[in-house]
């Protein structure tokens, strides 16, 4: 099974002075292109202090100059990864377009206050879940979880406030690396990758990979 990408080209010359920057660049393009039911849909690839990996699709929910943010159970197995180890990578696989974008870097839980604010914006089913599940814990049966949903959804009709749970909340991933790959035919394809040079607030490296 072989695939050859078609498409325009990619130089250094066309980046952003930020990867952040060239980031929003190219999501709108994803985005508004309608090629893609979830654009924003991320592999986090997270691992054990003993560097045992494991990986799972999650959805971005912010991102801004300071990275990129999403929301999960803090006792879910990529939550105690973090943990304890806060190295983490991100996957942006937008096949359609022959793009991918790669972020290494670490993550810190967001402050609680943007939490319960992005918490307010999820559906009421969405908040019932967050209560309802203790992700990635063994549960005996898919009637269990139902159960403690409907005891939820009694507990909190409609009309009433769901309170943010305190074990559930937001990561920020700090980018180190932001490598940006766009396919070509006879896969010469593009890797162009920003590298941060020290810390937070320094400037960021170029550097072309090859394919």
């Amino acid at each position: 099974m072989r695939e050859q990408y078609r498409s325009e080209s990619f130089t250094e010359d066309s980046l952003a002075a930020d990867p952040m920057d060239q980031f929003a660049v190219w999501f709108r393009q994803v985005a508004a292109g309608g090629m893609l039911h979830e654009p924003n849909a991320m592999v986090v690839s997270t691992a054990t202090p003993e560097g045992r990996p494991s990986s799972r699709t999650v959805l971005l929910k912010m991102y801004d100059a300071r990275g990129f943010v999403f929301f999960t159970n803090y006792g879910s197995r990529k939550g105690r990864e973090l943990a304890a180890n806060p190295y983490v990578s991100l996957l942006f696989p937008w096949h359609p377009l022959a793009r991918q974008v790669i972020v290494t870097g670490t993550a810190a839980r967001v402050a609680r206050e943007e939490t319960v604010g992005y918490f307010r914006t999820r559906p009421h089913g969405s908040q019932l879940g967050a209560w309802a599940s203790d992700q990635s814990t063994v549960i005996g049966s898919r009637e269990e979880l139902t159960a403690r949903y409907e005891e939820l959804s009694a507990r909190y009709p409609e009309a009433e406030k769901v309170p943010a749970p305190p074990h559930w909340g937001g990561f920020r991933v700090v980018p180190d690396t932001i490598e940006f790959w766009q396919g070509h035919e006879n896969r010469l394809h593009d890797r162009l990758r920003y590298v941060r040079e020290g810390g937070e607030d320094t400037e960021w490296r170029v550097e072309r990979l090859c394919p």
